[in-house]
């Protein structure tokens, strides 16, 4: 969570998938542009940000065909398919996709071996991206139709893991993918997607964050309706003053102890002192 000091709101979202977004895509984007990514954007206000070469791109899309906000993608050939991409949709809380591109921005700094799987030399479970969400008290469901799921105890956010085949370019494209993430109610709902290939280190991330009991900050007025009636809000009460340190207290007593002249300063008369001057007389007419 945020230093008290820094907190963006007036209220705590509990649980957290139940925050919304933030509506500000600048906290999801610091993490690459600190690598020194390029980025562009369009006259719609749509953002560009890609790597050196282009090996990985993200799209951040407010002014897009559909509700898919966020788009990142990696490729082996910038020239072909994207090896995996990622989609965010625009009710996702921030602070999922700003979890997802930290996580690229190290993978990225560590090398293909981190960020494309076809070349990892480790091979990671795809359990252990569900294993924050159990840890955090979501039950896993009985598989049904190659579909492993997992629900959060209050049935609002789950997450789908396909076990059969999946199309490669419809995953890419539609909902249809082999990692699919939902949370809160309705129209106020949102979800975000992963294809096959996405290294599992990136979705743990996001399912971290998602799992972390930690509540969001945010601000009551512009929260949906929905989810101001479906989350728990906690007002967010101003820090206390900070408890004075002992040099605090050695500096206010040296302010109160009396001076050695006595409780009070009288300035001493000298050879060089100047007389005071007299006030100037005012018109009468000016006297207050």
């Amino acid at each position: 969570m945020s230093d008290d000091l820094e907190i963006d709101g007036d209220v705590y979202v509990s649980p957290r998938y139940l925050a919304g977004s933030t509506f500000t895509g600048d906290p999801a984007l610091r993490p690459l542009l600190a690598l020194g990514w390029r980025m562009r954007h369009d006259e719609d206000g749509n953002v560009f940000v890609a790597a050196p070469y282009g090996k990985v791109r993200l799209g951040y899309f407010p002014d897009g065909e559909d509700d898919g906000l966020w788009r990142i993608s990696a490729y082996d050939d910038v020239f072909a398919q994207p090896h995996w991409g990622v989609c965010f949709n625009n009710n996702v809380p921030t602070e999922f996709v700003t979890a997802f591109t930290t996580a690229l921005a190290q993978a990225y700094t560590d090398g293909p071996d981190a960020y494309l799987t076809s070349s990892a030399p480790r091979r990671t479970s795809a359990f252990d991206a569900v294993a924050p969400l159990i840890t955090h008290g979501w039950a896993l469901q009985p598989p049904r139709e190659g579909v492993i799921k997992v629900k959060s105890a209050d049935g609002m956010a789950g997450l789908e893991y396909a076990i059969t085949r999946v199309d490669p370019a419809r995953e890419l494209t539609t909902l249809e993918a082999r990692w699919y993430l939902w949370g809160g109610p309705g129209a106020a709902g949102w979800y975000a997607t992963a294809s096959t290939h996405t290294p599992v280190p990136l979705v743990t991330a996001i399912t971290t964050a998602v799992g972390d009991p930690a509540p969001l900050p945010r601000w009551k007025a512009a929260m949906p309706r929905a989810l101001r009636e479906a989350a728990q809000l906690t007002p967010i009460t101003p820090p206390p003053p900070p408890a004075p340190t002992p040099l605090d207290v050695r500096r206010t007593a040296a302010r109160r102890r009396p001076s050695a002249l006595g409780t009070v300063s009288v300035p001493r008369w000298s050879t060089t002192s100047r007389p005071a001057t007299p006030p100037a007389s005012h018109p009468a007419g000016l006297r207050r």
